[in-house]
């Protein structure tokens, strides 16, 4: 069952007086308890993406058309009172080193507590008391953190803290963006084996932002594959990350060692991103295509669908360019 489908996204950001497209006519669909991973080079929307849903762009310098469709609701079209009741209850984020936003005097049962108030404002502290340690033994922390402050913790237990306040009232969807690019390599996995098993006891439905392509691969069912603020491939891990048709999805996967064996050496992919703010012709991608042909140049490609909800925008797959 669809839980969230975003259709025809398109955010501009106005400033400097230019007005800068950061998402572009962006379609997804997301099912009830999928993980997806969205990958691309810095730049490339996918925070922008995320922080859309939720409508935490500032209104002042960002454009928003399309719709953002959750559970039915279309969260660009709610005020402000409905959006709060979906915002943290049914939808959560974890931000980009969220394990700094908590107030280094305050003890952390204290913080989680007084957050869970805003919501629950009549809750009983023996009942919250017992809400947080319950997600502490979740994300396999100790009672004891309850009582410590931030600056006693290492950095894998305040991105736990960090998740267990992200899943307070046990939220639908969780956000994860760039969650555990700051630890060293086995706290990632420690943290990312967790959050799976969170997924099965919760029944949760995860988005996760990240540069890593080997994240994506072992911890997500389904893959999308972003490059200036355009949706390039999308579909399951297994198909897209295995066997990719968009070369860009393809240079992705050469800058990274190898998901399945050895490999000799990394390649960068040549260039850098475009100038968000001018106007394209043709694929987005094609002045740093190796495969480009004189069409890529002209028109844009459309998004064709393949089995298994793979889906691919890319001349190379379509019409008499077909493999």
């Amino acid at each position: 069952m669809s839980l969230l489908n975003i259709n025809n996204l398109n955010i501009i950001y106005n400033t400097k007086g230019k007005r800068i497209k950061a998402v572009r006519d962006l379609s997804l669909n997301i099912e009830s308890q999928d993980s997806i991973g969205i990958v691309g080079e810095s730049g490339s929307g996918k925070s922008t993406l995320a922080m859309a849903i939720l409508r935490l762009l500032p209104r002042e310098i960002s454009e928003i058309t399309g719709g953002i469709i959750f559970d039915g609701t279309d969260l660009l079209r709610i005020d402000e009172e409905e959006l709060r009741q979906i915002k943290w209850k049914e939808i959560a984020y974890v931000f980009q080193k969220s394990m700094n936003s908590l107030s280094p005097v305050h003890k952390i049962g204290l913080q989680m507590s007084d957050i869970y108030k805003v919501h629950e404002s009549n809750a009983a502290d023996k009942e919250i008391k017992e809400r947080i340690f319950e997600l502490f033994n979740l994300v396999n922390l100790s009672k004891g953190v309850y009582n410590l402050y931030p600056h006693e913790l290492s950095g894998g237990m305040m991105q736990r803290v960090s998740i267990a306040l992200s899943l307070l009232h046990y939220p639908r969807l969780l956000i994860l963006d760039e969650a555990t690019t700051a630890l060293d390599v086995v706290t990632q996995g420690q943290i990312l084996e967790e959050i799976i098993k969170l997924e099965e006891k919760l029944k949760l439905t995860r988005i996760m932002i990240t540069h890593d392509v080997s994240v994506v691969s072992l911890t997500c069912k389904k893959v999308a594959v972003m490059y200036a603020g355009y949706l390039l491939e999308s579909g399951y891990v297994t198909d897209v990350l295995s066997s990719p048709k968009h070369p860009y999805t393809r240079e992705l996967l050469n800058s990274y060692p190898s998901l399945t064996g050895d490999r000799n050496s990394l390649k960068g992919i040549p260039g850098s991103l475009p100038d968000l703010s001018a106007v394209h012709q043709g694929c987005i991608f094609a002045d740093r295509c190796k495969e480009s042909m004189d069409i890529c140049f002209i028109s844009e490609p459309k998004s064709i669908e393949f089995s298994n909800d793979w889906k691919v925008a890319c001349h190379l797959v379509g019409g008499v360019y077909g493999d």
